[in-house]
C-alpha cells in the first residue's frame, strides 16, 4: 500500500481551517492510535462487527449492503473520504477485490491503515493520500465508486466536498454515504441540543437532498438508519460503562468520565428524535462538463 503523504492541494487548504476544525483534527490524531488498543478493538467488534479502530457508526451489516450499492469488485476504483484507519474501505478491498484510495487528514490514521492493508494482503491496489474532501488531488472522472461514512457531519465544507465528489466521479459512477443531521423543524431549544450532542459540524444550511441536487447528483436511494444508530449508540454506551476502569486507564479518568456523560446525552437526544442518521445513494447527473477542480493524482 502506497502512502503518498499530503498533496499540495491539501497543504494550501490547511491554512484556511477554523479553530474548531483544527481542534477536531488534533483530537482525532490522538484518538486513532488509542483506538488500536486491545480493549477498544474488542468493544468495536461487539458494537460494529469490525476491528479497525473505526470512528463512524458503520456496522458490518451496513457496509456489506453499501458494497452492493457501490457495485464493488475487481477493476473498480473506490475512493473513501475520511477513511481513518481503513474501515470500511480496506474491508471492501479485501472482500471484493476492488482498488481503493483512502483519504484523510490525520496522517496517524493513514499510517495505521497502510499497516492493516499490508497485514491483510488485499488483492487490489491501495493508496493512502493525505487530502481534504473539499479539495481532492485527483483527476476529474477518476473513480467508479465514492464513499464517506458519517463524514459530512464532521465537515464544515459540505457542499464543496460534494462538488469535488461529483468532479472526480466517472460517468455512471456511484456515491454512497451516511450522515447524521438534526431532525427538521425542531423548536430552538431542541435544535440546540441536537447541535450540542451531535457531531462537531452537524448543522446544515440546507438539507442533504438539496445539496445533492445543487452539486450535480441524482439520488437513487435514501434510507433511514436512525433506529440502527440509536441501537449502536446505546450498545457502545453499555460496553463503555462495563469497561470504564480499563478506559480510564487508557484515556485518563477525567476524559473517560466526560466521554460517558456526553454519550448518555447523545443517546437521549437520539431517543427524543432530535438527531437522524440516513444513507444516501447517488449517481452523477448528466452534464457536458465535470466542473472545475485541481487535478494531481492519476493512479
Amino acid at each position: 500500500m502506497r502512502d503518498d503523504g499530503v498533496p499540495r492541494a491539501s497543504l494550501r487548504s490547511r491554512m484556511r481551517r477554523s479553530p474548531d476544525e483544527k481542534g477536531l483534527i488534533e483530537r482525532l490524531s490522538k484518538r486513532y492510535p488509542l483506538g488500536q488498543s486491545k480493549i477498544m478493538l474488542e468493544i468495536e467488534r461487539r458494537v460494529c462487527g469490525c476491528d479497525y479502530g473505526a470512528t463512524s457508526w458503520a456496522t458490518r451489516h451496513e457496509v456489506e449492503a453499501i458494497a452492493e450499492l457501490l457495485d464493488l469488485g475487481p477493476g473498480r476504483r473506490l475512493l473513501d473520504i475520511g477513511a481513518g484507519t481503513g474501515w470500511p474501505a480496506l474491508y471492501w478491498a479485501l472482500r471484493t477485490g476492488c482498488d481503493a484510495v483512502l483519504t484523510d487528514i490525520p496522517l496517524a490514521a493513514l499510517r495505521i491503515a497502510a499497516k492493516r492493508a499490508a497485514a491483510d494482503a488485499v488483492s487490489g491496489d491501495c493508496w493512502t493520500v493525505g487530502a481534504e474532501g473539499a479539495l481532492l488531488p485527483f483527476m476529474s472522472g477518476s473513480f467508479d465508486a465514492i464513499s464517506h461514512s458519517d463524514v459530512l457531519c464532521c465537515l464544515d465544507a459540505k457542499v464543496a466536498t460534494l462538488n469535488e465528489c461529483r468532479r472526480i466521479a466517472r460517468a455512471g459512477g456511484r456515491m454512497v454515504f451516511t450522515v447524521i443531521f438534526p431532525a427538521l423543524n425542531l423548536p430552538s431549544a431542541d435544535y440546540e441540543l441536537a447541535l450540542q450532542f451531535g457531531p462537531p459540524f452537524v448543522a446544515t444550511a440546507i438539507d442533504y437532498p438539496t445539496m445533492l441536487l445543487e452539486t450535480g447528483w441524482v439520488i437513487t436511494q435514501r434510507r433511514d438508519l436512525t433506529a440502527e444508530y440509536a441501537k449502536a449508540v446505546r450498545h457502545l454506551l453499555r460496553e463503555e460503562e462495563a469497561h470504564e476502569a480499563a478506559l480510564s486507564d487508557l484515556y485518563g479518568k477525567a476524559e473517560c468520565s466526560e466521554t460517558l456523560a456526553r454519550r448518555r446525552m447523545t443517546a437521549d437526544v437520539i431517543d427524543q428524535n432530535l438527531l437522524r442518521r440516513e444513507l444516501f445513494a447517488a449517481m452523477p447527473a448528466p452534464t457536458s462538463s465535470t466542473g472545475p477542480g485541481t487535478e494531481y493524482f492519476t493512479g
